[in-house]
Parts: C-alpha cells; structure tokens; sequence
C-alpha cells in the first residue's frame, strides 16, 4: 500500500516513528495485540489522537480486538521505509557534533551516518564513533545521490552558508541544530532543533503549571 505522505498532518508525521519503536518493543516482548488506551499509556499521547493519526492509513484495527502488533509494526516499517537505509552526513564536529558521532543514534534504526565534515584542521583525518571526518571543503566532491539528508551542527554564523553549499548538492534536508532559520529552496525540507528554545519552553511551562496548581 502507498502512503500519500502529503495528506497526512505534519504532526501525525512526527508521531510515527514513537509509534513504530514502541510497536518494535511490544513485539519483541511477545505481545500480539494492543489497544489505543494501552498505547495512549506508553507512549503519553491521548488515545482518541493515537485513533486520528492510525484513521489516515484506513481500518489498521478492529473495534472491540485494538490493533494487531505485528500488523501495525510491517504497516509502519514500510511507511516508515526500515526495510530501506538512508544514508546522512554530520556537519560540525564541535562539542555537540562529536557527542552525536559517539552517542551514534542512528545504531538501532535504518539511518547511517556515513561520513562527518569539519574546518577544523585538527578534527580532518580523525574517525569518531567509527566515521571518518573530512574538510568541509570535499563536501560537494563526497556526497552522491546515496545521501538524503544532513545534519547542522556548526557555529550559528556559518550555518546559511553550509546551508548554501547542500543546496548545490542533491542532499534534500537539514535536520538543523543552530538557532539560525535558514533560508533553502523550496524542494529542500529542514527541521529545527534549538536546543536553547525546547529549554526555555520547558521552564515556561514548568513554572505555568506551578502557578496554575
């Protein structure tokens, strides 16, 4: 089955992958079917949403049985495209950089960081968390159409610039950790992860809750 991934919310978009690892770890436990309550209470999303975002892709259920683990989990897996590797490069190897390299994220899912690049003449020619860092300057003369996607972790004032460089690459998102709103064309996607951000609207709500308890 095809997946229009146009008519699905971004946010139902989002929420997929938090569906298709805890149905990986139901199914590795041995449990074979699952109600929306019971995934409302493990992954911390109300059950009539969990409903709404599995309406998109048709009947994935039955009322009065919930869910087929082993169904939803090759439902999503294919929607999803685990069965397909998808190749990204890590640019930035500073502090955060470098601890992304090592935490190496992408060991237990079909993402592959093949290669890293960096300025820093020091950093060139070292291998972290078993990737090979390069010159930022071979970027456009190492990237193929193997690689879909880069991740931004370079200073804040160079980031529209490395942006620049991937837009004449066939790299087509940016999962971008610099608090920079970058400006790429229109048929290339980039997230934003401001770390600074997610912290302050964390403490918002922490000390709204407070006053409102």
């Amino acid at each position: 089955m095809k997946i229009e991934q146009q008519q699905i919310p971004h946010a139902t978009a989002k929420r997929l992958p938090m569906y298709y690892r805890f149905l990986e770890n139901l199914y590795a436990s041995g449990k074979e079917r699952v109600s929306s309550t019971e995934l409302s209470e493990a992954v911390k999303v109300d059950s009539a949403t969990i409903r709404r975002d599995f309406s998109y892709f048709g009947a994935l259920g039955k009322k009065g049985y919930g869910y087929n683990v082993l169904y939803l989990l090759s439902f999503f897996r294919k929607a999803l495209d685990q069965d397909e590797l998808t190749k990204v490069v890590l640019i930035g190897v500073g502090n955060l950089g470098t601890a992304l390299l090592k935490y190496n994220f992408t060991k237990n899912n079909n993402i592959m960081i093949t290669s890293a690049f960096d300025t820093d003449e020091a950093m060139v020619g070292e291998e972290i968390g078993g990737v090979e860092v390069f010159h930022l300057d071979e970027l456009k003369e190492r990237l193929d159409d193997s690689v879909s996607a880069a991740i931004l972790a370079v200073p804040v004032q160079a980031a529209q610039s490395v942006a620049d460089l991937l837009a004449e690459t066939n790299t087509r998102g940016i999962l971008n950790f610099t608090p920079e709103r970058l400006d790429v064309p229109d048929d290339m996607r980039v997230h934003h992860i401001d770390l600074s951000v997610e912290l302050q609207s964390l403490i918002y709500f922490l000390k709204h809750d407070h006053e409102t308890n």
